[in-house]
């Protein structure tokens, strides 16, 4: 989400009439969008802005602002520590950063920090005219905000409170982004299955809700009763419904709010991918208490194990922290057990981060010693590479259909694409004859925990989308 929040930001600003810049020495404006999940977030902040400091003085017609979820959290604090920045932005006013860089450029410093997502569903969350990096394949905000009360998460307070998109505004984002050549679009959201629930937690008392399928959809609009419940299947149906669009995935949902009619929708929509990132953060039960997740180990391996059990080919992905305050050697031994069984596809894993303001940095007491954190950190990555190599090796000599996404960055004689469920795959194959947005036919002939390699079969799909000519100002 915060990728994509820059992708706005560098849209709202070229919208302005400002340029990429080659590099730093060349930029009026310089922004910084962060994020604060993690505490070296922080301190990568700060020590950029320390280098920014000398590039001004030797340039002090330069801007540079700061936005994101760290401006939202530390506010007044940024300028405080580095009066140099000249603007001051927070998570729910992207819209506004040409404007706030204009009224710094007369008026002197400023910080803007709203307080939620604007309740007009034009004001937030849209992304036409994002600066995407790749024109084949687009995010597509659907919901802002988190309801949960993760105890290791800082999100709800820096973020707000849920609030999705109208139905048909996202709708209309992706036939958009399709009718420009977008063939794959990713929909986010902090907890993307629980979309729309409060669209129809605000509609079910008023007595024309049928009247309003441009919020909540057909599917709700049309039921015997206005019910409150999430929208993410009928979303998911709607989106995937799109004529043109061939891949539809979506991050993150949260397991607790993992239904039978988003595992149905997966697997009878065709363009939906076979994949689902499904975080665990834990397997001991205990621990996932403490955490406030909200559901048991047992309960999430039956929600995985119904997704499984409905959708053919799904990979799935998850997240897990090592070293939550107070986690013992039992918990982590739990969470191996867990992490084996479910036998993920690949797994991110963090070390704990304590974030100040959440109820699991108020004791540091029980933070557990970096060294014991490391071994442990090593044993589950053991752990969960193994599952990972066993997945892969599954593949080997399987006909796989890749997304192109172009030269590999560490070896350019290699091209790159992603499987349907988001795999990696390395082939030899000159970028001419494998273009960047083409679909291809690829068979796996070697498998790693990280990525697999093959043998470019045929180009089954030419580029969709249009190339983008960069235009400077004269």
């Amino acid at each position: 989400m915060n990728e994509h929040d820059s992708e706005r930001l560098a849209g709202v600003l070229e919208q302005d009439g400002l340029v990429a810049a080659a590099g730093l020495d060349d930029a009026d404006v310089v922004v910084l969008n962060t994020c604060c999940i993690r505490e070296n977030a922080d301190n990568k902040l700060y020590g950029t802005l320390g280098h920014l400091k000398s590039v001004k003085d030797r340039r002090p017609g330069m801007q540079i602002a700061v936005g994101g979820c760290l401006a939202q959290k530390d506010r007044d604090g940024i300028r405080g520590r580095a009066p140099w920045v000249d603007a001051v932005w927070g998570t729910h006013n992207v819209d506004r950063a040409a404007g706030l860089l204009r009224e710094a450029a007369v008026a002197g410093p400023l910080t803007e920090i709203a307080e939620e997502a604007a309740a007009d569903p034009d004001a937030f969350g849209s992304s036409f005219g994002a600066r995407r990096e790749q024109a084949w394949s687009a995010w597509v905000t659907i919901q802002v905000g988190c309801d949960n009360a993760c105890a290791f998460c800082i999100v709800p307070s820096v973020r707000g409170r849920e609030v999705s998109r109208p139905f048909a505004k996202v709708v209309g984002e992706v036939e958009a982004l399709v009718a420009e050549g977008t063939v794959e679009v990713t929909l986010l959201g902090q907890n993307v299955n629980s979309y729309g629930r409060d669209l129809t937690t605000n509609l079910r008392n008023e007595p024309r809700w049928r009247e309003r399928s441009e919020i909540t959809g057909s599917a709700w609009a049309a039921g015997e009763r206005p019910r409150a419940r999430p929208l993410f299947a009928d979303l998911l149906r709607a989106v995937a419904g799109v004529e043109g669009l061939r891949r539809v995935r979506y991050t993150s949902p949260h397991p607790k709010d993992l239904r039978a009619e988003t595992v149905a929708a997966m697997a009878e929509e065709p363009a939906v991918c076979e994949q689902l990132h499904l975080p665990l953060q834990a397997g001991s039960d205990r621990v996932l208490t403490e955490m406030r997740r909200g559901y048991t180990a047992g309960r999430y391996l039956e929600k995985l194990a119904l997704a499984r059990a409905g959708i053919a080919d799904l990979a799935v992905t998850t997240d897990l922290i090592v070293g939550f305050p107070g986690e013992t050697d039992a918990d982590f031994a739990q969470t191996l057990e867990v992490v084996a069984e479910a036998s993920y596809d690949s797994a991110y894993t963090f070390i704990y981060s304590p974030r100040q303001g959440t109820a699991a940095a108020s004791d540091p007491s029980r933070f557990v010693a970096p060294g014991v954190i490391a071994e442990r950190f090593e044993r589950l990555k053991v752990v969960v590479e193994h599952s990972a190599l066993a997945a892969h090796r599954q593949r080997v000599g399987r006909l796989e259909e890749v997304l192109v996404e172009g030269p590999s960055k560490r070896d350019p004689a290699m091209t790159t694409g992603r499987t349907r469920q988001g795999k990696l795959v390395h082939f030899p194959s000159p970028p001419k004859v494998a273009p960047a947005g083409a679909f291809a036919d690829v068979v796996v002939t070697r498998a790693a925990p990280h990525f697999l390699v093959g043998e470019l079969v045929e180009i089954t799909t030419a580029p969709r989308h249009r190339t983008r000519i960069p235009v400077a100002a004269i």
